[in-house]
């Protein structure tokens, strides 16, 4: 067989590096037998790269194909996050397209399944301390304060609020590639216990549902004057290794079915809910569609669809009617056996099934710069959320100057919104 022709040591780097595509990749180019087919193989997927090898292209890319899934380039896969991970997907994408010249090569995903010992989609609350004898009246809250104390989520939530908040010089707009490159450092080194409680957390108004959704800044991430066309936001993050690869491990781990027990194919609603966050920041950027639902969706559209619609609306179904997804959603919000539906007062019934309006969208924005703690330095603070702590376990003169600093910083805030347009 083709592996055969592989040097015994390269071989073994191959194996003891547990099928990373990069060293797969450098052992296949030093490699005399295995080297030329990749490269044949590499002109085969070059968008029309059999018309380029002429008369007996399609002959060719078959052996080249047939090649080098004999060779440990066929079990590689790389790390989300990793270095060079763009140079490790164009090695995985090089062997598995879609379809080559007829040949269904998608077998696996692109990334390493995460191992973890325990389920965290049902882990409890997150608290950064022991607040013994104290109850927990906010899940969103409770997520906020954990991330706060931990050095690594506060820093990457403090680079990312401040990237997707801080407008431009010359457009007095934010930098939206900045923005979105700070939210995927973010989701991809933070541990999921942190990430996934702060944008999963259950809701039981609009308000926190509002903060909810306010999370990855959504003024700055991916809104825009209209919604574009699914297949176009598809095509473009199809042309971009790393987004191409995010996608299909969102395709893959939540995969609905109807035969399985919880509503996934794959029967892991955390593996799901981590592909998911891999979109974050991407072109097909998924988030809460308002403030009443735990509907989710990227932001476009399947209008004006053409011939196209039937393929668009198979895009956005796999994020608006998915029950692999939506379960996944519902059962890390689950508190207890009974899920609590979101209340909306003071708010009509049409009101709260629209979006946001401005004034909720400043207030959010006051969420997501209050200090959680007074004393501290804003710069150190900007982050959504507050304490844990029951307003009644604090005195009360505490409270009042914790009201009169909000209300001071509600007033900066308008005066920023009225300056830059947040």
């Amino acid at each position: 067989m083709f592996y055969k022709s592989f040097d015994k040591p390269a071989l073994l780097d191959v194996i003891l590096a547990r099928t990373d595509c990069l060293v797969a990749g450098d052992s296949c180019s030093s490699d005399e037998t295995c080297s030329p087919r990749l490269r044949t193989l590499r002109q085969c997927v070059a968008g029309n790269g059999s018309m380029k090898l002429g008369p007996g292209a399609r002959s060719q890319c078959a052996n080249a194909v047939s090649a080098l899934l004999s060779s440990p380039l066929r079990g590689c896969q790389c790390k989300r996050g990793m270095k060079k991970e763009k140079n490790c997907l164009s090695i995985y994408w090089s062997l598995h397209q879609s379809i080559i010249h007829g040949l269904n090569l998608v077998e696996s995903y692109p990334y390493e399944t995460v191992q973890r010992d325990y389920d965290y989609v049902r882990l409890a609350s997150i608290t950064a301390d022991s607040d013994v004898g104290m109850t927990t009246v906010n899940r969103c809250l409770d997520a906020a304060k954990a991330c706060n104390v931990d050095d690594l989520c506060q820093k990457l939530r403090t680079e990312y609020v401040s990237a997707c908040i801080q407008p431009t010089a010359k457009s007095g707009l934010c930098n939206r590639p900045k923005c979105n490159k700070a939210l995927r450092r973010f989701f991809d080194r933070v541990p999921a216990d942190y990430t996934h409680e702060l944008l999963f957390c259950p809701c039981t108004d609009t308000a926190c549902a509002e903060r909810r959704r306010q999370t990855i800044v959504p003024s700055c991430s991916y809104e825009t004057g209209e919604k574009p066309n699914c297949i176009t936001q598809m095509k473009m993050c199809n042309a971009d290794y790393v987004c191409r690869s995010r996608l299909a491990q969102f395709q893959f781990d939540c995969e609905p079915s109807e035969t399985s027990a919880n509503g996934c194919k794959q029967g892991n609603y955390g593996a799901c809910l981590l592909a998911y966050t891999g979109l974050i920041g991407s072109t097909i950027t998924p988030n809460y569609v308002n403030n009443s639902t735990t509907n989710v969706a990227p932001w476009c559209s399947c209008s004006l669809s053409g011939g196209t619609g039937e393929e668009c609306d198979h895009f956005l179904g796999f994020f608006t009617d998915n029950s692999c997804l939506k379960n996944a959603l519902n059962m890390f919000g689950r508190e207890s056996e009974q899920q609590t539906p979101l209340s909306t007062p003071s708010h009509s019934r049409g009101e709260s099934q629209s979006s946001t309006s401005q004034p909720q969208t400043t207030e959010t924005m006051k969420d997501i710069l209050e200090p959680e703690i007074p004393t501290q330095g804003l710069g150190n603070e900007l982050l959504v959320g507050h304490g844990t702590l029951p307003s009644n376990s604090l005195p009360n003169l505490a409270t009042s100057l914790n009201q009169m600093l909000q209300a001071a910083f509600s007033i900066l805030l308008l005066l920023l919104h009225c300056l830059y347009g947040y």
